[in-house]
Order: C-alpha cells, then structure tokens, then sequence
C-alpha cells in the first residue's frame, strides 16, 4: 500500500523579490500617461518647428551632405569617421534619406587609386 506524504510547500528563494505595492495614485497617473490621445493635425501644425539652419547644422546627416557637395567627394571610410556609423547605415543613409526622401543626386564615381568609391552630389542636370 502506497503511504501519501504531505503536499510540498514552493520552496521559497532568495532571488525572488517581493511584489512591489503601487499607490493608487501612481497607479492613475501612469494610466493617465498613457491614455492620452495623440494631437489632433491642427495641434500638430501650431507647434512651432526648430529652424531648419539651426538644427541641421548640427545633425550627423548635414555633415554628411556638406562632405558629399564638397568637390573631391567622400569614400565610405571618410563618411564612417565623420559620422561613426558603420559602412551599411552610411550607405542606407545615402539611398534612403538622401537620394529618396531628400531627392539629392548622389552619383558614384568609379574607384580610385586606393580602390574605394567616390560619393558626390552633384546638381541635377536638366533635361530638354
């Protein structure tokens, strides 16, 4: 005949942290947060923008087109140590932000002595 032993308790950890009691009023006010609607178009249209001058001065992208109008060019080396990313986001920037959103024409030249390519922007020319 089997003999039944006690049910086992969990056996309790160290690891285990307490569960942490909120205040009702933390509680409603992290509720609050994130209830919030977004703003409409018009709130959105009203809120003043940072003048584009000032803000792109500064950005890792305007650095980038200011080094690619300039006449020599840049290889993908020069643009890595100028912005710190690495040779796929410098090239993703180069086709996604600045020759589809921006519109900029980006041409690359064929390699040089060393063997890396040469980005410029150069004017678009206009067709007749």
């Amino acid at each position: 005949m089997a003999t039944k032993s006690a049910p086992r308790s969990k056996p309790t950890s160290a690891r285990t942290a307490p569960k942490k009691v909120t205040r009702p009023a933390q509680r409603a006010a992290r509720t609050r947060s994130v209830l919030k609607r977004p703003a409409t178009s018009q709130q959105r249209q009203s809120t003043p923008l940072a003048s584009p001058a000032t803000s792109a001065q500064a950005s890792k992208q305007a650095r980038l087109i200011a080094l690619l109008q300039s006449e020599p060019g840049a290889t993908i080396s020069q643009m890595r140590s100028l912005t710190g990313w690495q040779a796929h986001t410098v090239r993703g920037t180069i086709s996604g932000a600045l020759r589809k959103r921006l519109g900029l024409n980006v041409v690359c030249n064929a390699m040089n002595e060393s063997g890396a390519r040469i980005y410029r922007i150069v004017a678009a020319q206009a067709s007749a």
